[in-house]
Formats: structure tokens, sequence, C-alpha cells
């Protein structure tokens, strides 16, 4: 009997029927074909098709391998007789911390927390001095002028100006960072029984403060990181106060339940030299903080994950949204401050506390559980310095631009240090500047009324004056406000790996992965050429099937002939 039947494209049940005449009528040999040629690909893609689970990607390498010490110091200072004593002035609590801690005080007189500047390499620039006493920001500007204030965040006493004493050990602040009590905190601008400003609020007890030092917890890092700009988490937008108490949907790292970590865990110090980098006022790739350090450069069960650790930082997909708890400034325009109800500053908020206008401010535009931006980015970066020119005043100045490109993935000009896809908080804003010296403007902000502080007078021309001449630059007379842009990266806040980015959240057309998009991205992008080629050849390998079929059975009638 010759069998009548061939198979159809599409009709599965027929095909069926075939192969399970073809099965009646096979020998040993067509029958080991059938199993090899047959079956088992079609048992391999089934198996693909219908075991596959996503979630499994997500699976990682036990973590309990990483050992976290626990660092504590063996000694109670209440005991010590040095510190039983009525101290007058905070500078003499220095002064007994250095008769033990001796070489401590010139050892941290080194590092950029004190001195707020440092040598730095920027690309095409050469060796610049940088650091927050000489980069204006599109926050509260700059430091210069306003040191009154923006020393509350200094970790020493009396720094009121630029003629602070940076080489007298005694003006270190140790209570800053060794408080373990969480009630140690400075007074404000003008206030306290302590001339001077950084110094301690006369509010604190000193006596139990000094005799409870321990080494340096999320609550004393935060004093200053949380609320810079201004305000709990500001500035930064993935540091804040909540991260003191939170759980691991806000960060699995320093959730207290969980693995409770606190800031040096990560960010190690040696020398009281801190290990991370700001590039907000730092430019090069050193004393960086890494993932791989603890995870390694391959966490990922998965290959196909492990392989996107060449292009994409760790953050990009475990931080996929930030400010989560509270709200972080994305907008703030100095050209509207100014404004005043019957002669006095006022503030007025939005309902949803997202919207913002103050008098000495201006407009302010806040954002809650936000999808970072993305850039290309290799650790380095340039900025805009106090004395450079505005070479476009017509386009937003970027103040710290992150180099990086595709380019520098693919052949990077530094193999240890390869451009990656990067999370980071983009703060815009307008603030003031010099439009006949091209120049950004640094304003007095503070002081009393009268002296051309801006939040006292409220005359721009007098402030920008003042701020000009106190750091030396030419002020024409003439001010403007041009558009700025800020790269803030994005590093804490990770989330749960089952929280972390799918796949389809960055490979779809309308993915959050628009940009950076000097690449072709699968999902994201239609190239005429790769989809088109791609679906002839698809076509010519169900062709060949159809043929190398076609033949088969040819062949197979022959045979029974």
């Amino acid at each position: 009997m010759q069998l009548k039947l061939i198979l159809h494209p599409i009709n599965i049940e027929y095909n069926i029927i075939y192969f399970i005449y073809r099965f009646n009528t096979l020998d040993m040999k067509e029958f080991i074909k059938f199993i090899f040629v047959v079956l088992v690909p079609i048992s391999i893609i089934m198996i693909i098709t219908v075991e596959y689970n996503g979630d499994l990607d997500r699976d990682y390498y036990a973590t309990s391998k990483i050992k976290i010490q626990k660092k504590v110091i063996p000694v109670d200072h209440s005991k010590f007789e040095v510190l039983q004593k009525d101290f007058k002035k905070p500078q003499e609590i220095t002064e007994a911390c250095l008769s033990c801690h001796n070489g401590r005080g010139k050892e941290f007189m080194k590092t950029e927390h004190w001195q707020w500047h440092n040598m730095d390499s920027v690309a095409g620039k050469g060796y610049e001095d940088l650091g927050k006493r000489n980069i204006l920001n599109n926050f509260c500007i700059g430091v210069n002028a306003n040191e009154k204030l923006c020393s509350l965040c200094h970790a020493g006493y009396g720094y009121g100006d630029k003629n602070f004493d940076f080489h007298n050990q005694n003006n270190i602040d140790c209570l800053v960072c060794h408080d373990k009590t969480g009630t140690y905190k400075k007074s404000k601008p003008g206030t306290g029984p302590n001339t001077g400003s950084g110094n301690p609020s006369p509010k604190v007890d000193l006596q139990k403060v000094v005799q409870s030092i321990g080494l340096p917890q999320r609550n004393n890092c935060g004093t200053c990181h949380y609320k810079g700009g201004g305000g709990n988490n500001v500035k930064h937008g993935d540091l804040e106060m909540a991260l003191n108490k939170c759980t691991r949907d806000v960060d699995v790292h320093m959730a207290y339940d969980k693995k409770n970590m606190q800031c040096t865990d990560c960010h190690e110090t040696h020398n009281h030299k801190i290990s991370g980098q700001l590039y907000t006022v730092s430019s090069s790739n050193k004393n960086k903080v890494t993932c791989e350090k603890c995870h390694t450069a391959t966490p990922h069960k998965s290959k196909l994950l492990n392989n996107h650790y060449e292009q994409i930082a760790c953050q990009t997909c475990h931080i996929p949204v930030y400010a989560k708890v509270n709200p972080t400034k994305i907008y703030w325009d100095w050209s509207t401050a100014g404004k005043l109800k019957d002669g006095k500053p006022y503030t007025e908020w939005s309902k949803d506390k997202l919207h913002e206008y103050d008098s000495k401010h201006g407009t302010a535009v806040f954002g809650k559980n936000l999808k970072p931006d993305y850039v290309w980015f290799n650790g380095t970066a340039d900025h805009h310095l106090i004395d450079e020119k505005i070479a476009d005043t017509s386009q937003p100045l970027v103040l710290n631009k992150l180099f990086g490109s595709y380019k520098d993935n693919v052949k990077p000009s530094d193999s240890s240090h390869r451009s990656k896809i990067w999370p980071v908080k983009i703060m815009k804003g307008k603030q003031i500047y010099d439009p006949v010296n091209k120049l950004l403007i640094q304003p007095k902000l503070v002081g009393s009324k009268g002296s051309g502080a801006y939040w006292a007078d409220f005359d721009w021309n007098a402030s920008a004056k003042k701020g000009m001449e106190y750091i030396g630059l030419p002020y024409s007379g003439k001010y403007a406000f041009i558009k700025t842009e800020g790269f803030w990266p994005i590093n804490h806040m990770v989330s749960p790996s089952d929280k972390s980015l799918s796949c389809t959240e960055c490979h779809s057309k309308d993915g959050r992965l628009q940009k950076p998009n000097d690449f072709y991205l699968p999902g994201r992008n239609y190239s005429s050429i790769i989809d088109t080629g791609g679906i002839i050849f698809m076509l010519l390998v169900l062709l060949g099937v159809i043929i190398h079929g076609f033949m088969r059975i040819v062949s197979s009638k022959k045979t029974q002939h």
C-alpha cells in the first residue's frame, strides 16, 4: 500500500496521522532517524517554550559568604578623666581627643571632608582645584561668601569666612562624625554662646556626647549628606533620613531588620580618607566604591545577565526608582525669587507638596518614586569651573558633564573603566550669571540687612557684586539667568532582586531606555536592514525545511517502488 499523505504546513492533526502511519511502517534504521531528526528537536523546542521562566534569570549566587565585619570601639569613653571636665569651648573637646588620638588631627586635615577642595584631573583641562569651595551648583549655588550657613555641614568649628584657619587641628569637629547619642547638632548661624559658625548648638549636652563616642553610623553621615541643598533628600534623591530605619523595599543593604549595613561598610575609611566619589565636585575614576567588591563581576547564575555587566552598571537594573519615601528637588528657578507679600518674604506649596514658591529661593519642583535618566559613564567627569567662560548662553549649561559613550564601551580608552549605562538624577534649574563677562555669578545669600545678602535685601545686583568681589572675579553690573543642568549618579536605594528591572522594561519600543540612543537595542530600535534580513533568513529556513521534507517523501516513494 502506497502512502498518499504528505505534511501539511498548518494542520497539526493531519501531520500527527502521518507520523503515526509512518511509525508503523518504519524499519529500525528509519525509526532511529525519526527520533533524532524529528522527535528530539521538537521535544527540545517544546521544553524551552513551556518550561522557560524569566524569574530564573533573577537567581543569584548565595550572598551568605559575603561577611560584613562589624567594628566596635573597645573602650568606654565615659571612664576617661580628660573627658570629665566642663568644656567652655568646642575646641577644648578636640584638644582632649587629640591628647590620646595623636596624629589623627593632621591626618584628617588632609581630607576633602575638612578642606572642601582637592586637586583632581579633568580631561582636556589638566589638574584643577575642585571641590565645594571652587565649584558652583544649581542648588544653593556656592559656599563662598555664604560660609556661615554652609558650615552647618563642615566638620569644623568657626568656618565663617575665607579667613578660617584650616591649619589649626583644634578647629576639627570630632563629634559630628563620632557622636553615638543622636543628639549632637550644629548651631544656626549667629546663634549660641560660642562665636563663629559650625559650633555646637547650645541645646546639646556636650558632657553626654563627648563621653558617648563611637564609630560613624548612618545618622552621623546623614546629618550632612541627607540634608544638602536645604532639606531632606533635596540634592541626591537616593540619600535621605528614611534610610536610618528602612525596609528592604527602600534599600536592601540598609534595611534595619536585615543587613542593617552602615555607610562605612561600603565607604571604607583609611587614615580618615573615606572611599567614594561625588561627581558634582570630583572628576577622576579613583577611590570609588563598587558593587563588585562584594558581589563580584558575575553575581547571577544566568550567563546572559552576567554578560550585561560589560555594558550596564549594576545600579541600572537594581535601582529602578529613587526618592522612594520623600520627594527630591528636580528643578530650581532662581529667576522668580524676590516676590514679597506686604513687604515680607513668603512660602507657598501646592496641594501635592511637589511644587513650591519661596521668596528667598524662587520656584521649585519636586518628584517622588522617580525613574532615573540614563547616560553612558566611564567614571570621569568634566566641570564648569568658577572662572570659566560660558561658551553658549542659548543652551543649558552642563555643570558636570559625565564622560562616556557607546564607542568607549566597545573600544574603551581605559579597559578597566569602560563606559557603562548608569542611572542618574538630572537636576535642572535657572541661576544667575553675568551676560557681559559670560561668567556664572557667585551671589552672597547669607547676611544681615544692608550687607548685600540676597536673603536679607532681595537685591540681585547687590548680591552679585558682593559675591564676585569676595572671590576676586569681575562683575559687569549686568545680570541675567541661564538654564543649567547637574548630573547626580544614583547609587543608593537598591531594590530587592524581584523588584529589579525585567528585560522588557528596556528591550521594548516604549521602554525606559530611550536614551542613550547611540546604539542598536533589540526590542527598542527598528532597522530595516536587520529586520528584513531576519525575516528573509527565517523564510529561507522554512523553505529549506519544506523542500527537505518534500524530497524525503519523494525519496521514500521511489524506495517503495
